[in-house]
């Protein structure tokens, strides 16, 4: 089974992602923490994505991404993608490239949230500095305001104050949401009310696709 999960900023889709791989076995590629490894060694992808809060450019996306499946998922199966496709150019050619592999996309889900509720989300989220544990004062709080379990600090990411997260859901709404009507119209869209609680979210889902 081949999953795509999406949704606004903050709508939760990074947890769903993992907690559907541990239950079905599946390979969880996040582009988010993708493309933070790869800015680490590009000044270039680091001022696109993480200073700048703006999204890396299609082509160059789809080449690094689909040469780090092939390596890490030779067979191109069990997977589920998060954070890619985001937008209709990258979806089409991602299932064009995988039809030329014979494989498909079953199942696209999408959380949807409100934008208040997403910058509320995504401005209360820590990362542990030690083990890169990612904790949300809303939603999945830490044991201590400023510690992770692992005792490292808790810090906010450069890319999570109010100001780049508003440009973010400017470009989503501009560049994400017509991608929406594709997948519908490709019957494999699974809409999600992001505000439930986690687990909720993961009964309707697991539901719906198995």
């Amino acid at each position: 089974m081949n999953l795509i999960i999406l949704g606004p900023q903050g709508s939760g889709k990074g947890t769903q992602a993992r907690l559907l791989a541990d239950s079905l076995g599946l390979f969880h590629f996040e582009s988010g923490d993708f493309l933070r490894e790869v800015a680490k060694a590009d000044p270039k992808i680091d001022e696109i994505i993480n200073k700048k809060g703006e999204l890396f450019p299609d082509q160059e996306i789809f080449a690094l991404v689909t040469k780090y499946l092939e390596e890490k998922l030779p067979n191109l199966e069990n997977f589920i993608l998060d954070g890619y496709p985001r937008s209709v150019w990258q979806y089409e050619v991602l299932k064009n490239w995988l039809a030329q592999k014979g494989r498909k996309l079953n199942w696209a889900i999408y959380l949807t949230l409100s934008q208040e509720e997403s910058i509320t989300r995504i401005t209360a989220r820590r990362t542990c500095e030690k083990c890169d544990r990612v904790y949300n004062l809303v939603t999945n709080p830490p044991p201590t305001l400023d510690r992770c379990e692992c005792g490292g600090r808790l810090l906010q990411r450069e890319d999570d104050t109010p100001e780049v997260v508003k440009k973010r859901l400017e470009i989503y709404q501009k560049i994400t949401v017509p991608l929406i009507e594709v997948l519908k119209k490709d019957s494999i869209l699974l809409t999600i009310n992001g505000e439930q609680p986690i687990e909720a979210i993961l009964k309707e889902i697991v539901a719906t696709i198995a």
